[in-house]
């Protein structure tokens, strides 16, 4: 009789860490103004994608199933994309633009502020799932499949499906 009550504790103690660990990290990014981020994009969003000549290829496919992403895999994923989006797309994008090149620094710079406040907040408790490494790898592979400015420009006029993804994610501290 005691076995079924210490699993059924165990259970129930595992949900309730599952719980406040979430709870924590949409309260972590929080402070972040993701709004400013939007705003930035929503700005330069036509100027990027009238430059987009593979419409038919999308580098951030696989976000639109995020929502089969569980809440322990959310850290991971954002981390990952955060990295992607510094490392990758704002390094390698070219701009013509003066004023659409600022609008990207800016963006940029606050990417780098979410991953610093992120990688503060949540220290080593950002595992990875076998899901969510099979969901960066699908960006990635995307990602790799066009020329490296072509596949930057694509990746920051999908930015706002990522922003969606955050401020679903990460913003509703309400719900916590």
């Amino acid at each position: 009789m005691k076995t079924p009550c210490i699993s059924h504790w165990l259970l129930g103690m595992a949900l309730i860490l599952c719980s406040t660990h979430t709870r924590s990290l949409r309260r972590c990014l929080s402070s972040v103004d993701v709004h400013r981020i939007e705003q930035s994009f929503w700005d330069i969003r036509r100027a990027l994608q009238t430059k987009d000549t593979f419409k038919n290829i999308t580098i951030l496919s696989s976000l639109k199933n995020l929502d089969s992403i569980k809440p322990v895999d959310v850290c991971c994923v954002t981390r990952y994309l955060l990295t992607f989006y510094r490392d990758r797309v704002f390094k390698h994008h070219q701009e013509t633009s003066h004023e659409v090149m600022r609008k990207i620094s800016k963006i940029a710079n606050l990417f780098l502020q979410m991953q610093r406040t992120l990688e503060q907040c949540v220290h080593s408790q950002c595992g990875c799932s076998q899901e969510a490494t099979n969901a960066t790898r699908i960006i990635q592979d995307n990602y790799n499949q066009l020329e490296v400015s072509s596949a930057a420009l694509k990746s920051l006029g999908e930015l706002d499906i990522f922003l969606a993804w955050i401020g679903k994610n990460h913003q509703e501290t309400s719900a916590a």
